[in-house]
């Protein structure tokens, strides 16, 4: 059967990458509430039911593929680079529940869907460690898969406390933040020396260099709510506004490049940075008129994306096999 006939074998896992960048920028225009007023909740509560509409699509989807097309499946979990996008599902749970909580309080359904994703995140946490006990052979840790994306299952723990001090599991909550703060740094070691042996990640993955963005941003905002200093949330809002201006340096390269799923891996990270801007922001002051100009670039990011998408849906040219990356050996 020709590929345009079955697209739905090509759905990989990265697709919930939408689901977290909603449901980020739901966050976002949320924190900008008290500036903005009734006009940023409307805008919250409008993204936030389009993250849960594309959720429950995807979720559908990803159920119909596993039966249909198992072998697909198998194939994302040995894959070098795509077995890390299968932590975006987890993590979406996770932002949907802290949605939840941030419009509706805690309830018995925000509970459900906080514990469910943040024991499934904390289980691919396990089994992409895991792998690495393999050593550098097949299945293990290669420098094939040391990319951006590798962040995703390490440092999606972080997530945990947003929703978790609210629904009353604040312990738990700094347990699991303590998972992703111990790996963040070695991921980050891992990836800079990548490029220094092998060398950038493939051209079409260059917008995941935003990743790098959210682990810091991340922190901040889960830091504060498990009630750090705030000395700390501003020290890692400064590592992750850095790490901004860092990888725009790409910029130019990206908007170059052919849409493509990888681009969504823009969207969380500045939609976190700017909640963190906000969050750390007093009226007037000049951080709120950066949390303002991050939201209002976060945001046209998001509809970029989303014209994307849907371009690329009609046209056919995103649910296809996935291009195979020439990687050249370097030499010692």
């Amino acid at each position: 059967m020709p590929h345009h006939a079955q697209p739905l074998k090509f759905l990989m896992p990265g697709w919930y990458a939408i689901v977290m960048g909603l449901t980020g920028l739901t966050l976002a225009w949320h924190r900008a509430t008290p500036a903005m007023g009734g006009l940023a909740d409307s805008i919250a509560k409008a993204v936030a039911s389009l993250a849960m509409l594309v959720f429950v699509v995807l979720a559908v989807a990803t159920v119909v593929r596993a039966w249909r097309h198992p072998e697909a499946w198998a194939e994302d979990c040995r894959h070098p680079v795509r077995h890390t996008f299968i932590a975006a599902l987890p993590i979406s749970v996770i932002l949907l529940a802290t949605v939840a909580v941030t419009f509706h309080g805690p309830n018995p359904l925000a509970l459900g869907l906080w514990w469910i994703g943040a024991l499934a995140q904390l289980a691919v946490t396990l089994w992409v460690l895991a792998r690495w006990l393999r050593g550098n052979g097949p299945g293990g840790l290669q420098w094939a898969s040391a990319t951006p994306a590798l962040f995703i299952p390490i440092v999606g723990n972080v997530l945990v406390p947003l929703a978790g001090v609210p629904l009353g599991q604040a312990d738990w909550s700094a347990a699991q933040f303590g998972i992703g703060l111990m790996f963040w740094p070695v991921v980050l070691i891992l990836i800079v020396v990548r490029l220094a042996v092998q060398g950038l990640w493939p051209e079409r993955l260059l917008p995941a260099a935003y990743i790098f963005i959210a682990p810091p941003a991340v922190s901040g905002l889960s830091a504060l709510q498990l009630g750090a200093p705030p000395a700390v949330a501003w020290g890692l809002w400064g590592m992750a506004l850095f790490s901004l201006l860092w990888v725009g340096m790409l910029s130019k390269r990206i908007a170059a490049l052919p849409f493509g799923l990888p681009h969504w891996g823009m969207s969380f990270p500045l939609a976190a940075l700017t909640a963190l801007t906000l969050r750390l922001a007093t009226p007037g002051s000049a951080m709120a008129v950066l949390g303002t100009s991050l939201l209002a670039l976060s945001s046209l990011v998001v509809v970029a994306l989303l014209l994307g998408t849907v371009r690329g849906l009609r046209d056919g040219s995103l649910l296809t096999p996935e291009p195979v990356a020439t990687i050249t050996p370097v030499a010692t």
